[in-house]
């Protein structure tokens, strides 16, 4: 999320300016309008916060160069001034861009501040050490950005929103809720610990689908130039003579020349619907569908569905204190679940009902029909025991052991089911080239040899 300050004028004239944070201009526009509209002022100038490079000297010292971020080159200029320097060059940085942090990188940054929480050392002291020891360039100043936005007393999802390029949506959103709980420690640990069973998940999917995705692309590939290239010239001294044309042959022939006369209209109508779709999926309408929709697949649904409710849970167990509705902890655990169907069920479901009628936090969790029987078996123990908390804890662990031994079958299936296709376009390809090799003229009157 980009950093932008607002100025303007209220309706007794007084001049008015804020920050507010958001991810594309057309969202600025839309936050901007609730601002004016909530505290009636009129905005007459809005400015991103950039990255500058100035070049500065001290007395007769040799001149030293750096970057500051700032709204503008004059603010930027005025604190150089004011820090007795005299000022050689400022112009603002062109690439902008922050390069992609490994997320074992971010793994390790997490794990450190859950061990050194976990000692007791200070927070401010923690940032401090990680962002001196930290090698990659870019989390280095990312730390150093969220210990300078937190000194000056920012909110926390504020804080870690501005770098969720870099720390990973999933990341900012817990490492925010860290910063507000009171059990960071725990908070960080979960956080690392779910972010390495993922890396470990996309690694093992990515190591047995590299070879077999690209074989199936170069199948693919091949089968269409075969039938729009090489087939045609293949069969063309067919049409020419008397010739019988087996089936599968002559569908191919009418299969290429369709390819040929309407290759771009295919196109379009392959990348329309794809277009459309990531649009539609954009809109929070399409986004809960389409997470709906994939709690639905099969293998790769139920296992995705299980490793929600496992960050619901562990969640909702670093948080839950015991006492009170504790409904800002459902509503917390719900957004850190990643699946934003499951996320609009507690929100529209659990927390209204509990609120309106009372009703106790289980029955809230079936009306939903997102929660598997065991999960809410296991929460409904907790509660009648008091150990909610703990419940939830063993719930959460017992999805993660789940879903780890499932992981390898899953990836089994995938790679089978790449085979398989694998399989059947080159068997397609024998069939229709060793089809032609069984095409022989038609012997008729007048046809016979001499």
């Amino acid at each position: 999320m980009q950093e932008y300050r607002y100025i303007g004028l209220s309706l007794a004239g007084k001049p008015v300016q804020g920050i507010l944070y958001a991810g594309n201009r057309w969202e600025v526009k839309k936050k901007l309008q609730e601002i004016a509209r909530e505290f009636k002022i009129n905005v007459n100038r809005v400015q991103k916060k950039s990255t500058f490079i100035y070049k500065v000297r001290k007395g007769n010292d040799k001149p030293i160069t750096g970057e500051q971020s700032a709204f503008s080159q004059a603010e930027v200029q005025r604190a150089l001034l004011n820090m007795g320097f005299q000022v050689i060059s400022i112009r603002r940085k062109i690439f902008d861009f922050k390069a992609r942090v490994p997320v074992q990188d971010i793994v390790i940054f997490i794990n450190l501040c859950a061990e050194l929480l976990k000692e007791k050392f200070p927070y401010d002291e923690i940032l401090q050490l990680l962002a001196n020891d930290t090698a990659n360039r870019t989390l280095k100043e990312t730390i150093r950005e969220i210990h300078k936005d937190l000194k000056l007393g920012k909110e926390g999802f504020q804080v870690y929103g501005r770098h969720e390029k870099v720390l990973g949506k999933f990341t900012a959103h817990m490492l925010s809720i860290a910063s507000t709980s009171g059990n960071m420690a725990q908070v960080y640990e979960s956080t690392a610990k779910y972010l390495t069973r993922d890396a470990d998940f996309k690694k093992s999917v990515r190591s047995a689908l590299f070879m077999p995705i690209i074989v199936l692309f170069a199948i693919i590939a091949t089968f269409i130039f075969y039938i729009m290239y090489i087939f045609p010239q293949m069969t063309n001294m067919l049409t020419k003579y008397d010739v019988k044309i087996p089936p599968m042959t002559k569908a191919c022939i009418s299969l290429s020349g369709f390819l040929q006369n309407n290759i771009l209209w295919l196109l379009l109508g392959v990348l329309i619907p794809v277009v459309l779709f990531i649009r539609f999926y954009k809109t929070p309408k399409g986004r809960i569908f389409v997470h709906k929709l994939i709690l639905s697949i099969p293998i790769v649904g139920s296992l995705l569905h299980k490793s929600s409710i496992e960050i619901f849970s562990r969640v909702f167990h670093a948080l839950y204190s015991g006492s009170g509705e504790n409904i800002n902890v459902i509503k917390t655990a719900a957004e850190a679940c990643r699946n934003a169907y499951i996320e609009q069920q507690v929100k529209a479901v659990v927390i209204p009902t509990m609120l309106r009628e009372g009703k106790s936090f289980t029955e809230c969790l079936e009306k939903t029909e997102v929660f598997p029987v065991n999960a809410i078996n296991r929460f409904r123990s907790g509660e009648e025991s008091g150990t909610l908390r703990e419940s939830a804890l063993q719930l959460a662990n017992y999805y993660e052991k789940e879903t780890t031994h499932k992981l390898a079958r899953v990836v089994d299936y995938i790679n089978l089911s790449v085979s398989i296709a694998v399989t059947v376009l080159i068997l397609a390809l024998t069939i229709i080239s060793s089809e032609i090799g069984f095409v022989s003229p038609n012997t008729g009157p007048g046809m016979g040899g001499r």
